[in-house]
């Protein structure tokens, strides 16, 4: 029942990310991308399965984990994936923030027109 919950979940950041994206102001798209990137995590969280267990530690004197463990690798690539988006969004806002000083708008369209 969780699983179905996180699916609509990521399909509506999906949605609205990608919908936010193709607007022409540079701040929605720039929400859109953060958007877009939270349902990514999401779907990585989702897919590896949600299940409770131990963290993947060895205790003194034995040889092997106490089962049931958590799979330590989505939770890595989840952090991996946090650490580029946030990298990403910085560098667009920094860009945008530069555009806007120069030309002065945050409309894409007229942005264009500044390349002839």
């Amino acid at each position: 029942m969780t699983e179905f919950f996180f699916a609509i979940v990521i399909g509506v950041l999906y949605a609205t990310g990608l919908y936010l994206m193709m607007c022409r102001n540079i701040a929605k798209f720039i929400m859109g991308l953060a958007l877009l990137s939270h349902g990514a995590n999401l779907l990585i969280f989702t897919a590896a399965g949600l299940s409770t267990g131990r963290p993947p530690i060895i205790p003194v004197g034995q040889t092997a984990p106490i089962i049931p463990i958590v799979d330590p690798v989505p939770q890595a690539l989840i952090l991996t994936a946090i650490v580029i988006s946030f990298a990403l969004t910085a560098f667009i806002l920094a860009l945008f923030l530069r555009s806007y000083e120069v030309l002065g708008t945050d409309d894409m369209d007229k942005m264009r027109s500044t390349d002839q």
